[in-house]
Formats: C-alpha cells, structure tokens, sequence
C-alpha cells in the first residue's frame, strides 16, 4: 500500500531534508528526513523508507512537504497522523495522510513547487518571528523589485542563480509565477516553478533585494540571466525566510486541494 503525508516543520534545527545517515541506518542524524523515518517506523513498527517532493536546506521552514512511503502495516489515517506526530520532534508534524495510487510519486508525480520569502523591512532587526523572517534595515522599493524580477519567468537558463554545491545535470528551469508585494514593514516574495535548483531562491531574493535598495537597476536582473554567472549575482539570503509552500499535483491524484489547487497540468 502506498500513502502520501502532509508534513510540516521549522527546519531552523534540521541539517536540512535529506537523509545524511549511511543506507540501512535509522539513527537520528539532524535531518528531517530521517526524524519522520524514525517516527513512522515506530508506527509501522517496520523499517519506512520516504520519497519527498522537494529537499529543503539547513534552516528553510515547510508548510506542506509532501512524502511517499511503502508499507504493509495497517493503520489507518488517523493512526498514522497522531502516531508519526507523537513520535516526531516538537518542530515537525504530520497534518494529512491520504492512501494513493502505486504510481504516484511525490518527487516526479508534481508539476510545480511553490515558495514564499518574507523579509522584515525597517531599521530595527526582529525581535519576534526572527527564526522566521530576512531583514533588510534599509528601505527597499518593493515595486521595482516586482518589475525586475518578471524578466525571470518562463523557461530559463539559472545558472547565475545556481549555488556551486548545485548537482542538478542542467540550470534549465521553468520558472511559472513570481511576485514581490509589501505588507506593511515585510515585503514578500513568492516564487513557483517546475523545480529549483539548489540556493535558487535564496539567491534570486539575494539579487532582488540589490535591485530593492536602488544599488542596481530593474534590468540588472535580466542581464545576469543572460550572462550565467553566479559570481556577479547578489548574496544569498538567509535561510530563516524561506517557506517551503508545497508541491502542486493534477487533481488525478486525490490528494488535499492545498497542493492540487485549480491548476490544470498535462
């Protein structure tokens, strides 16, 4: 039987997703991954094995990761949420679990995954929500920031957006939607594509806000795609600000409309 989880976490104590034990080992190794191995194995009470939609790196929160596991063990929905829960760290829960079918796949069954960036804009650093939020003390004109950063859609080469720890065969990504709105002292980013190659969004964030402070104009962006080179691009930001929206997934699949939406997908 094959199951898909909702799960979420504060990624601010995590190593990031990926598993970083040796195969076959189920010992805590500061990775997410393992966690909700580890908790969904005492619920099996069987070794479980996780497929995810989308790895996030050390520090990047979730709201919706989706997984896929394997298993013979009979429990139902509600013994998998509230047992895998009590199991996990205080930072990670379990929100859904849906049975699907044998050839869904959380990783290659998604059309798109969806970010969000918040970035505390004033003079004084965060006092609340810190583990969660950027900070940019000077004033950052969320406008053109907007306008620079719609040169990044469609099908693109990313490679000036591409960390160097990258391992992705290709910088070729499509990228579907983005936007950069303020809300009161935060400006906000959001982001989705077919994928993201690693450090992508932090580092398209890290440009955008050169672009914010006035340092470069809108088109900066846009030669930096054309030019493929990391080395001239902004930093990257921080990792507190980013939020792992969720994958997005055809309606075929049945899962919770929060990752299938109205979207329709080939």
């Amino acid at each position: 039987m094959r199951l898909a989880l909702g799960v979420e976490y504060d990624g601010g104590g995590f190593s990031g997703w990926q598993r970083l034990s040796a195969a076959g080992s189920l010992e805590p190794d500061g990775s997410l991954q393992t966690a909700l191995e580890i908790a969904l194995s005492r619920v099996a009470d069987t070794r479980i094995d996780t497929t995810c939609a989308g790895r996030t790196d050390a520090g990047v929160h979730g709201q919706c990761q989706v997984v896929h596991f394997d298993t013979e063990a009979v429990r139902d929905a509600r013994g998998w949420i509230l047992g895998a829960t009590a199991n996990l760290p205080p930072t990670m829960a379990v929100r859904w679990c849906v049975p699907v079918a044998d050839d869904f796949n959380a990783r290659f069954s998604a059309r798109a995954r969806r970010y969000r960036y918040r970035i505390l804009n004033r003079s004084a650093r965060p006092g609340l929500q810190r583990q969660y939020l950027g900070w940019e003390r000077m004033s950052l004109d969320a406008q053109e920031m907007h306008e620079a950063a719609q040169a990044l859609l469609g099908e693109r080469d990313f490679s000036a957006f591409r960390s160097v720890q990258c391992q992705a065969t290709h910088a070729r990504r499509n990228l579907q939607e983005i936007s950069v709105a303020r809300i009161g002292d935060e400006v906000v980013v959001e982001v989705q594509a077919n994928a993201f190659l690693h450090h992508m969004v932090r580092n398209i964030v890290g440009s955008l806000l050169v672009v914010g402070r006035g340092e470069r104009p809108r088109e900066w962006i846009a030669g930096l795609l054309e030019k493929r080179d990391r080395t001239i691009a902004g930093p990257t930001a921080p990792a507190a600000g980013l939020l792992f929206i969720g994958p997005r997934y055809p309606r075929q699949w049945g899962l919770p409309q929060e990752v299938c939406g109205d979207e329709t997908f080939p």
